[in-house]
């Protein structure tokens, strides 16, 4: 009876000891729009503040409707396309800027304020295609070359940070700028920069 014992408890010990030195990483699911900060770095609330703000400044600009509504009077009720390009990277991490640019497209189009055209490697694939239906396709349902819709506006932008450190504590500063100019003339129509994400990091003091 003794020796089971002893081996239980032996087992036991052996058991809770593999158990409390697991790394089986814990996983809780949380909401889509919960704003965690593990790192201090930019994360996907980051991207959310940034986007909404600066669309909505952007379609709420006074040279920016008036271009709206000028173009729509001389173009029968028309909407004005827009093209976003490139966010640069100009910050000290590294930042998937096409995250930003995904999130500007959807701003857009959600507006209801624009119309938007697709860029990058969604056009030219949709030009691949296009080319590729000239000749396997039949000629009822062949899409025509030469027919994409212009665009008339273009958004682009930058990411830049600012990291002041002292001792244990690092403050992180983001400055995102984005510019909306007239294809045809060249001419910024707005610009604007959010400046709301700013993140103080206090690492633990070694204590030894």
């Amino acid at each position: 009876m003794k020796k089971f014992l002893f081996v239980s408890v032996v087992l036991f010990s052996v058991f809770a000891l593999f158990s409390a030195c697991s790394s089986s990483p814990q996983v809780n699911r949380v909401s889509a729009d919960t704003q965690v900060d593990l790192s201090g770095r930019w994360n996907d609330s980051d991207v959310r503040t940034v986007s909404n703000t600066l669309i909505t400044d952007c379609l709420n600009s006074p040279a920016v409707a008036k271009y709206i509504q000028d173009f729509t009077a001389n173009n029968k009720g028309k909407l004005p396309a827009a093209l976003v390009g490139k966010f640069k990277n100009d910050s000290s991490e590294h930042i998937d800027t096409s995250i930003i640019s995904k999130a500007m497209e959807i701003a857009i189009v959600n507006s209801g304020k624009l119309d938007f055209v697709a860029g990058g490697d969604t056009r030219e694939e949709i030009r691949s295609e296009r080319q590729d239906q000239q000749t396997n396709a039949s000629e009822d349902t062949a899409s025509a070359l030469a027919n994409e819709t212009g665009a008339n506006l273009l958004l682009t932008g930058a990411v830049k940070s600012i990291v002041d450190r002292s001792g244990n504590k690092t403050v992180r500063s983001y400055f995102v700028s984005a510019e909306l100019t007239n294809i045809e003339t060249n001419r910024r129509l707005w610009m604007g920069e959010n400046s709301d994400i700013k993140k103080e990091i206090v690492q633990p003091k070694n204590k030894f």
